[in-house]
């Protein structure tokens, strides 16, 4: 055991450097520059730029043919970046212009900066060929999407100007925007453009393509030409007034009712947020996609409310984010009735602390308040949660988390075991210098009254990715009384292990890019049943990425199921396949994805084969029209064919979700979703007018509808809402 920690702390020593050193220098000026699209000033003319962008697809040894050049200047307040991207011709994808647009499939030159020299965070800010605009937190070193986070906003302007073969931007970005330590003379920096004519991605660090192209192990340097200095961000004041009216039809109750509250962040020293939150609304967020959920345990939903968006990963990135997550900012505001049923449960008000102490330390705390609800037999609570993380070696860092959920309500209908529920964790997030180790190891306990023992939750991965192999190998438990009322635990009294060697090739010639070739295996044990076997999972897999970016899959799986609780694969309400019983199934999933660059792009999927003791069919697809930039339609559809023998049901599901994406202009958006699911019993329309009237400023219109799916069609609960948001700078 001991060799093995010890080999484990080494790793993140690391064994290799940066893939390159590279540096951009920053040169100070006391002039404001005029942001026009335009690098008509005489400074801009002495910034040295970065340019010699390597490429990344479709290839990663050779220097990208149409080249960019960065330019930095700064003062006291401001970050200016002119930028110049090169391009074979002026047929830019633009698909629409709302603002936070995903990189793929559009041309779009994207920067981001590292300005705790950590390699974990950055600030990321982008642009397209239209002007318009982006910004996200990186977190977790870039190593997966789930450390991309497009809901963070931030006050900023930019422009940009088209010419023939390559477009310019101008961008002034306020320094406080950014976190980061006073007295710096250096932020690591990188920048990955896409080129759509070239069919290229391009980077300013070279990134291997077995990388993502936003890691932050990959990175250069910016040299500021003096200190800097103190940029504490102004008070920011966002108030909110939300008139909503409504039909509940199943409880045959209309409503109206209009609320106020509002949002207010301050900055401490350079480094820290503090946001307090009043009497929050949601009503603004975009509503969750449907899902079609044929297993036996609950799916998670990503959070997209922006009270918990900024360094959400310094809460939420303990255990394991699919089967052991102690912290799930969802559970926060939704509870369950004296029915059982999933409700929304009133925040009264919250306050959260993040951000940096030290160039090595982050600090998290949350705290906030929910409302009691006695008729429906819910509690008031108090929700804290206070974490740590602190960096070592390269890019590693050691972090402890406290979540404690108290009862603050004296009714009588809350029982001895409800009082309080609270946990503690420890874990060690592993990542070398250049990333081709990374992993995690953690345990966690948690406290609930009247249980003492069989409390724990603990974990292992690690994940090697160099060159032409990828492995990887998860192991967990969670014990049967584990219990994390504000995380996300799906199962319980598990021991499991998830498995997957990857290899990679790269054909010299041909339409493919890249072809994977990849064994997974997932095995669940049952401590508390003798050791049972409870799931496995075997899984060979074949992937070819091809140079037009479309690609193709195959993944044939064969699976062992006993189930410890009656369950209807059919989810039909019919009859239950017994406790106990066992079966083995093997069934083909084959995706095709096509061109993004198209202005009509689709994915098809299809699995076909047994499922327990039957057989299932199952078709997917997602289809994008493109009429840039005005109008983007689309359309998900899945149809689920689940055959069992006789006395078992059938069923046949059917998800269709149609979508219409409007964008008036740069500040004015249309945006409806249409939501049919036989599974959910519901049609739903949510449709939402956005006027950005003012820099982070709102107002929307935001219209549901819901139906059931039966043959009577009947309304269920009808809304509107009209809300303004402010954002005020003190």
């Amino acid at each position: 055991m001991y060799k093995l920690l010890l080999c484990v702390l080494l790793a993140g020593v690391s064994t290799a450097h940066y893939a390159q050193t590279k540096e951009v220098g920053v040169s100070f000026i006391e002039t404001p520059i005029t942001i026009d699209g335009v690098l008509d000033e005489k400074a801009w003319d002495k910034a040295v730029p970065a340019t010699n962008f390597w490429q990344y697809f479709p290839t990663d040894t050779i220097q990208a043919p149409y080249q960019s050049e960065i330019r930095f200047l700064y003062n006291d307040k401001t970050l200016y970046v002119g930028i110049k991207v090169s391009a074979q011709g002026d047929d830019y994808i633009v698909p629409s212009l709302r603002r936070d647009f995903r990189a793929g499939g559009s041309d779009n030159i994207t920067l981001m900066f590292d300005t705790f020299n950590d390699g974990n965070n950055a600030f990321l800010f982008g642009s397209n060929p239209a002007g318009v605009r982006r910004e996200a937190l990186v977190s977790g070193g870039g190593k997966d999407l789930r450390g991309f986070t497009t809901s963070w906003d931030t006050k900023w302007v930019g422009e940009t100007t088209v010419h023939d073969g390559y477009y310019v931007c101008e961008w002034a970005i306020p320094m406080s925007a950014f976190k980061y330590r006073e007295g710096e003379t250096r932020w690591r920096f990188n920048s990955y453009q896409f080129d759509t004519q070239d069919n290229s991605r391009n980077t300013w660090i070279q990134i291997p393509q077995n990388q993502n192209i936003f890691n932050l192990a990959y990175m250069g340097d910016m040299v500021f030409e003096k200190p800097l200095g103190s940029s504490r961000s102004p008070i920011s004041i966002i108030p909110y007034v939300n008139a909503i009216a409504g039909q509940d039809r199943e409880l045959d109750d209309n409503f109206t009712e209009i609320k106020v509250g509002g949002d207010a962040r301050f900055t401490i020293g350079n480094s820290l947020n503090l946001d307090v939150t009043i009497n929050p609304d949601f009503s603004q967020v975009e509503v969750d996609n449907a899902i079609t959920n044929l297993s036996r345990f609950e799916v998670g939903l990503p959070e997209r409310r922006q009270f918990f968006i900024e360094n959400s990963d310094l809460f939420a990135d303990f255990g394991d984010p699919r089967a052991a997550n102690p912290f799930f900012s969802r559970r926060i505001g939704i509870a369950e009735d004296l029915d059982g049923n999933t409700v929304q449960n009133n925040i009264v008000a919250g306050a959260r602390l993040s951000g940096k102490l030290t160039n090595k330390l982050r600090v998290g705390i949350l705290n906030m308040q929910t409302e009691n609800d006695e008729p429906i037999e819910i509690a008031s609570t108090n929700n804290t949660v206070v974490a740590l993380q602190h960096s070592v070696f390269s890019r590693s860092n050691i972090s402890a988390i406290f979540v404690n959920k108290q009862n603050t309500s004296d009714a009588a209908f809350v029982q001895p075991d409800e009082e309080y529920n609270r946990l503690i964790g420890l874990d060690y997030n592993l990542a070398n210098k250049d990333n081709s180790w990374n992993g995690k190891f953690y345990l966690h306990k948690s406290f609930t009254p009247g249980i003492d023992s069989k409390d724990y939750s603990g974990g292992a991965r690690m994940e090697y990715n160099k060159n032409n192999w990828r492995a990887t190998s998860a192991t967990l438990f969670i014990n049967e009384d584990f219990n994390s009322e504000l995380g996300f635990i799906p199962r319980k009294d598990i021991f499991r292990n998830f498995s997957k060697v990857e290899r990679l090739f790269f054909p010299k010639g041909g339409t493919i890019n890249r072809h994977t070739f990849s064994l997974n295996s997932f095995f669940v044990w049952r401590p508390e049943v003798d050791f049972t076997l409870g799931d496995r999972t075997l899984s060979p897999q074949w992937e070819a990425q091809f140079k037009n970016t479309s690609s193709l899959s195959a993944k044939p799986r064969t699976r062992y199921t006993k189930l410890f609780d009656s369950f209807d694969p059919s989810r039909s309400d019919g009859l239950e396949l017994p406790e106990g019983s066992e079966y083995r199934y093997t069934n083909l999933e084959v995706e095709y994805k096509s061109d993004q660059r198209k202005k009509f792009y689709y994915t098809a999927n299809t699995t076909y084969g047994e499922f327990f003791n039957g057989e299932i069919l199952t078709l997917r697809a997602e289809a994008t029209l493109r009429l840039q930039p005005k109008l983007v339609l689309g359309i998900n559809a899945r149809y689920d064919n689940i055959d069992l023998p006789a006395p078992y049901a059938d069923n046949r599901i059917w998800l269709v979700s149609p979508r219409v994406d409007v964008t008036f202009s740069k500040n004015l958006f249309w945006n409806t979703l249409v939501q049919y699911s036989t599974l959910q019993d519901n049609f739903g329309i949510n449709s939402r007018l956005q006027w950005r009237f003012a820099p982070l400023s709102d107002l929307f219109l935001v219209y549901n509808d819901n139906y059931f799916t039966d043959t009577t069609f009947a309304p269920r609960f009808r809304s509107i809402n009209l809300k303004l948001t402010y954002w005020l700078y003190l």
